[in-house]
């Protein structure tokens, strides 16, 4: 009987240990963007140029636009996990898949030390590059970005997704804290619609135009034929 009840005592205690349990903190530092060559950051007071709401620092943000031409747009975002537990200078970054077509990437110290991320954010270029792996962790930011062009007609809405999910297929980021082994993933979508195939004329203005055609052809044999 004693041996019992020190095993349901053990049990009880692993069950309140776990129920004590709490998830990691995380929170968003700092963030900016740069789009066709405007930026936005938040130690300047600005607001995203997106639409959509974080909630500690996760969520999915929007940006749509139906300007022909090219476009580039980088998101740049600086999180720390659990950082009054443990500091942020343990946490790593990683990569998962293939960038697609016109995708660029950048995961890197944001640039009170040794990083370049912040300042390739504002000159809208990143270096595809992992500047904190797991053999080296320190502070970790993360930027995506995209490059592509549109012709008249078409529309193009992107998407920046930050979760601690990870995603099921496609191209992410992710940055890791290895003492509670939460992590962020960040991802993001491109897509572009509207546009559509050159309009045919229709049957009468085909045939009117065969009509002109023609008779310039006759009008200038008459010419010649008067000589």
């Amino acid at each position: 009987m004693t041996k019992y009840l020190v095993i349901l005592i053990a049990l009880v205690v692993i069950a309140v240990a776990a129920s004590g349990a709490t998830a990691a903190t995380i929170g968003l530092f700092d963030w900016a963007f740069n789009v066709d060559g405007a930026t936005y950051e938040f130690a300047n007071g600005d607001s995203m140029p997106t639409s959509g709401v974080l909630v500690g620092g996760l969520g999915t943000l929007t940006w749509s636009t139906s300007t022909a031409g090219n476009h580039n747009i980088i998101a740049f975002f600086d999180h720390e996990i659990d950082e009054e537990l443990n500091t942020y200078f343990n946490e790593y970054g990683d990569t998962s898949g293939s960038p697609a077509a016109g995708q660029s990437w950048e995961i890197d110290e944001p640039g009170y030390v040794f990083g370049d991320i912040y300042d390739n954010v504002l000159s809208g270029f990143l270096d595809n590059m992992n500047g904190v792996p797991s053999t080296s962790p320190d502070d970790v930011s993360m930027a995506l970005g995209w490059d592509f062009s549109l012709l008249t007609g078409e529309s193009a809405d992107i998407e920046f997704i930050l979760s601690d999910i990870a995603p099921s297929s496609g191209f992410y980021l992710a940055h890791t804290d290895p003492r509670s082994q939460a992590t962020i993933y960040y991802s993001s979508n491109l897509e572009i619609s509207g546009g559509g195939p050159t309009p045919v004329p229709e049957p009468g203005t085909v045939m009117l135009l065969g009509s002109g055609i023609a008779g310039l052809f006759f009008f200038g044999k008459k010419r010649l034929s008067n000589k």
